[in-house]
């Protein structure tokens, strides 16, 4: 079976009850009843106080590519539940919504859209799980990020988390999230070519066991690796390790070349960090750069740096790209406004005994009060005009499909996901 993410078209990126009730309103004369759905979620992941938007230019780029393909279209008439007549419908379905959403790399909170679709209620139904898909796991992902870089302080993150990742999918979103959150590289190479972010990697054990010694095992890479010579140390004794990274560093120098660092995967990364600190800088290598792996988050590096550890940059994987401790965001999609049957806008709102799962009703829009300590963030119904003051947060993005401007660059959206701010 092929990867998912290869297949020719996503149009089936969807649960089966939202093309059941596109069928529905199809067959009831809903199908262009002009709605609006607004994408939140309900709480800060980890037990935050933040959450930094993501997902926007995959999840337009999706919007803008879907097509029904005979191959789809052959499949859902196979399963029984279509007629012939709601299937010719898809098969000339193009996308025509209106998208309004909060730019990436934007901080958000909790029960105010980050996302707003306008448009046909039948398009407007069956995009729901992709959207959610897309936009979810890497809003989590950068927050995670943003975590990280943030406990790090001036140590610069490194992200190799693609080997635990959750599929050739998750990786690669994750890749990207991650990036955008304020992760300097990845190791992941194919999200490097994708998305131009910056990749790294140093060496394994097995390249250290590959040779008779550990020393001729520093010295090849030095051989093969010629802007990277930096020398992974823990795959027998970690301080021997770095006296025998020093020693092939000082014939480096002798060469005109300079020892990038050494890495400490594994131990008391505390007291191995101090010590491989000094005895760097004994050895007249004090630009040489510490870096630490090994089941990193931003609980683990935070507990490291206030313990005093001596690491110039973290190698994070595992716990960043499957976001261990809240592996899932709380994001919704919900209809907000219906047109009735003379065109009037009507609100629609769930209603719920558990406070967490109401919604708002209205054509929602966001407006943000910001000063010197922070933002606050105001929900209004469109309909009933804007307050006074602030500036709206979701900008337009698609109109009846359509780019009504280039999409800000992952560059851009790193940058704004970084800036300094207070929620």
């Amino acid at each position: 079976m092929s990867t998912p993410s290869l297949q020719p078209s996503l149009a089936l990126l969807a649960d089966l009850y939202e093309l059941s009730m596109a069928a529905g309103y199809f067959r009831h004369g809903l199908a262009d009843r002009e709605a609006v759905f607004h994408l939140t979620f309900r709480r800060h992941p980890f037990g935050g106080d933040f959450t930094v938007a993501a997902g926007l230019a995959p999840a337009v780029e999706w919007l803008q590519s879907l097509r029904f393909l005979p191959e789809d279209l052959a499949y859902l008439e196979g399963l029984g539940r279509f007629d012939r007549e709601f299937l010719d419908h898809l098969a000339d379905l193009s996308i025509r919504l209106d998208v309004d959403a909060v730019p990436e790399g934007e901080r958000v909170s909790p029960n105010t859209p980050i996302l707003r679709v306008r448009g046909p209620l039948l398009q407007a139904q069956i995009i729901e799980t992709g959207l959610l898909n897309l936009v979810n796991f890497q809003t989590l992902i950068a927050t995670k990020a943003a975590r990280v870089v943030e406990a790090a302080g001036d140590g610069a993150v490194l992200e190799f988390g693609l080997r635990r990742a959750q599929g050739v999918d998750g990786g690669l979103a994750a890749s990207r999230a991650a990036y955008l959150g304020g992760c300097a590289a990845t190791s992941n190479v194919l999200a490097g070519k994708l998305y131009g972010i910056p990749v790294s990697g140093t060496m394994a054990h097995s390249w250290v066991m590959a040779f008779p010694e550990e020393e001729r095992a520093f010295e090849a890479w030095a051989e093969v690796a010629e802007q990277n010579t930096l020398f992974l140390v823990d795959t027998y004794d970690t301080l021997e390790g770095v006296r025998t990274a020093v020693r092939v560093g000082r014939r480096l120098r002798e060469a005109g070349r300079e020892l990038s660092g050494v890495r400490l995967d594994s131990g008391d990364l505390v007291a191995l960090s101090r010590e491989t600190r000094q005895l760097l800088d004994e050895a007249g290598f004090a630009e040489a750069k510490v870096v630490a792996s090994g089941d990193l988050d931003e609980y683990e590096i935070a507990r490291l740096r206030a313990s005093g550890a001596r690491i110039d940059l973290w190698g994070v994987g595992t716990r960043l790209v499957t976001a261990s401790d809240d592996p899932s965001l709380s994001g919704v999609y919900k209809l907000g406004a219906l047109r009735d049957e003379d065109g009037e806008w009507k609100a629609r709102e769930k209603v719920s005994d558990d406070p967490e799962k109401k919604s708002q009703g209205g054509i929602l829009q966001v407006r943000r009060y910001e000063d010197g300590d922070g933002f606050r963030d105001q929900v209004y119904d469109e309909r009933d005009g804007a307050p006074e003051g602030g500036r709206d947060l979701l900008e337009p993005v698609l109109r009846r499909g359509e780019l009504v401007a280039p999409l800000p660059t992952l560059e851009q959206a790193r940058t704004r996901a970084t800036r300094p701010t207070k929620s």
